[in-house]
C-alpha cells in the first residue's frame, strides 16, 4: 500500500456496509483501502501507515483491540477511529487509553463519519507541527552550542536555514560569545562537512604577513619565505573559510579579498598565476560593522558581499537560565580532566552565577569554572569557593554579587563605609524588587509591559519574583 497524506484504512468485515463506508469517505476526497480481517490491517499497516484507521473491534480472526494496540506500540503516525455495534462506556475508554482518536457507534451518517475523519486529520497536522516545534525549542545542545534559550533556539534556526546554502554568513557578537563555535556549527550542518574548515584570526596576526597567511606565498617572494607556503584559501577548497575578526583587515588587504569573493580565484604572494577554489565563506566580528563602515574603516561593497546572511550572537546576560547549564556542562568536563569530583553547584553559588552580568560572557564563565576545578575540591561548588568578582561576602546575599561592577586587577570590591542610621543604605535586592513591583502595579499587573518600560527581558522579572517568592521576601 503506498503512504498517502489522505489515505484511510477501512478495517470492516461486513462486506455491505464496507462498500457504504468507503463510498462515504471517497465522496468526501478521500483514498480508501479496504480490509476485512486483522491480519491483513496488519499487513496493510506495515506496508505503510495510512493518515486514518476506521477500525471495526468485532474481527473474524482477532479482536479490533489487538490492532489499536498495535499502532500504539509501534508508535505510527496515524489516527486510529473505532468503529462497532457494540459500543459501551468501557469499551470507549480503553480504546481511547490506547490511543483511539474517537468512537462511533453504528449506524453512523455520511455527515457524521465525514466531520470525525476532517477533524482526526487536522489534530494529526497539529500535532505534528506541534512535535516539531518541541523538537527545534527543545535543543539544549548543538554542534558545540549549549542552551535551550528561546534566543539561542533563534540562532540554532537559522544555522539549519543557513548551512545548505553558498551564501556568506557574517556572525556578530561579543567577545566569548562562541563566534568560531557557530562557524564550525554551520560547517558541519552543511554538505561541506567532510571537506575542511579553516579558521584564521584576523587580528592576531601581524598586518604584513596576513595577506601571505589567506592567500599563499612563493619561495623567495619576502625574507622568510624559504618555500612555496599553501594559504588558508588553498587548505580550504572544497570547505569552509573563517574569517574572525575580519573588521581588523587593513583597507588594501580587503579590496584583494573582495576581488577574491567576487571571482573565486586569487594570487599568491610573490607568484604568477590565478589559483581558483571552491569555498564558502564565514566571517565575524565583535564591533559595529555598520559604524566600521560608517567611519571608513571597512569597505562598503565588502560589507555588502560579506552580509549576505547575518546571525547575532545573544551575550550570555540574556539567555535565560543557560548560565547554570553551560556552566554544569564545565564542571563536569574539567572536573573529569583534573580528575576531582564535582557533579553540581550549591543552589547560593548558583544564584550567584545567574545574577552576575557576565562582560566576558561564556569564556569568562568557563575560566570562572575552571578557576573552581582547578583551586578547589568535593562534590558540591560552594560560594565561598567563587573567585572575584563573584565572591559573596560571608552572610551576604546572593545579589551583593552584583551590587558593583567587576573591579581591575580582579580585587574584591571594598566593603562600603558605616552610614548613619538617618542615611540606611538598602540592599540592593530590595530596592530592585520595589522597582520592579512598583512597575508592574503601574502596568496594572502586565508584566510584559513592565519589562519593556524597565528595559529588560519579562523572564527575568519572572525568575527574580520566583527567587524572591521561595525566600520568603514578596
Amino acid at each position: 500500500m503506498d503512504a498517502h497524506t489522505d489515505t484511510v484504512l477501512l478495517v470492516e468485515d461486513t462486506p455491505s456496509l464496507a462498500r457504504v463506508y468507503a463510498e462515504y469517505l471517497r465522496k468526501d476526497g478521500h483514498r480508501v483501502v479496504s480490509v476485512d480481517t486483522g491480519a491483513a490491517a496488519l499487513a496493510a499497516l506495515a506496508d505503510g501507515a495510512p493518515r486514518i484507521v476506521l477500525l471495526d473491534l468485532q474481527l473474524p480472526d482477532m479482536h479490533g483491540m489487538d490492532v489499536l494496540k498495535h499502532v500504539e506500540t509501534q508508535g505510527l503516525p496515524c489516527a486510529v477511529v473505532i468503529i462497532t455495534a457494540h459500543g459501551s462506556v468501557n469499551v470507549a475508554v480503553e480504546a481511547m487509553r490506547h490511543g483511539a482518536y474517537d468512537f462511533l457507534v453504528k449506524p453512523f451518517s455520511a455527515d457524521r463519519l465525514a466531520i470525525t475523519v476532517r477533524n482526526a486529520l487536522e489534530r494529526l497536522r497539529l500535532s505534528q507541527i506541534v512535535d516539531t516545534w518541541q523538537g527545534d525549542l527543545a535543543r539544549a545542545r548543538f554542534h558545540g552550542f549549549i542552551g535551550s534559550s528561546l534566543a539561542m533556539q533563534a540562532v540554532y534556526r537559522i544555522i539549519d536555514s543557513a548551512a545548505s546554502s553558498r551564501a556568506t554568513v557574517f556572525i556578530t557578537g561579543e567577545s566569548g560569545t562562541g563566534k568560531e563555535v557557530c562557524a564550525e556549527a554551520i560547517h558541519r550542518q552543511s554538505p561541506r562537512r567532510d571537506r575542511p574548515f579553516v579558521a584564521i584570526n584576523c587580528g592576531a596576526i601581524p598586518k604584513d604577513l596576513m595577506e601571505s597567511e589567506i592567500f599563499g606565498h612563493t619561495k623567495g617572494s619576502f625574507t622568510g619565505a624559504v618555500a612555496d607556503r599553501e594559504g588558508a584559501a588553498g587548505r580550504a577548497d572544497g570547505g569552509t573559510l573563517f574569517l574572525d575578526e575580519i573588521c581588523e583587515l587593513e583597507a588594501n588587504l580587503q579590496t584583494k579579498l573582495l576581488r577574491f569573493i567576487q571571482t573565486g580565484t586569487f594570487m599568491p604572494v610573490g607568484g604568477t598565476r590565478l589559483e581558483k577554489v571552491d569555498l564558502r565563506i564565514i566571517c565575524a566580528t565583535n564591533r559595529d560593522p555598520l559604524r566600521e563602515v560608517e567611519e571608513g574603516r571597512f569597505r562598503e561593497d565588502l560589507y555588502y558581499r560579506l552580509h549576505v546572511i547575518p546571525i547575532h550572537l545573544p551575550p550570555l546576560r540574556e539567555r535565560e537560565d543557560d548560565v547554570s547549564d553551560i556552566a554544569r556542562n564545565f564542571l563536569l568536563e574539567y572536573g573529569r580532566e583534573e580528575g576531582k569530583g564535582f557533579v553540581r553547584f550549591d543552589p547560593r553559588a548558583e544564584a550567584v552565577l545567574r545574577a552576575y552580568h557576565w562582560p566576558g560572557n561564556v569564556r569568562q564563565l568557563q575560566n570562572v569554572v575552571r578557576n573552581i576545578v582547578v583551586l578547589h575540591d568535593g562534590d558540591t561548588v560552594t560560594p565561598a569557593m567563587l573567585p572575584p568578582p563573584l565572591a559573596v561576602p560571608a552572610g551576604a546575599p546572593p545579589a551583593a554579587a552584583t551590587a558593583a561592577p567587576p573591579v581591575a586587577g580582579g580585587a574584591t570590591p571594598a566593603a562600603p563605609p558605616a552610614t548613619s542610621s538617618r542615611h540606611r543604605i538598602r540592599p540592593l535586592w530590595e530596592v530592585e524588587k520595589d522597582v520592579i513591583e512598583e512597575a508592574i502595579a503601574a502596568c496594572d499587573g502586565n508584566i510584559p509591559r513592565a519589562a519593556a518600560l524597565l528595559e529588560i527581558s519579562a523572564s527575568t522579572i519572572y525568575r527574580k519574583r520566583l527567587a524572591w517568592q521561595a525566600e520568603g521576601k514578596l
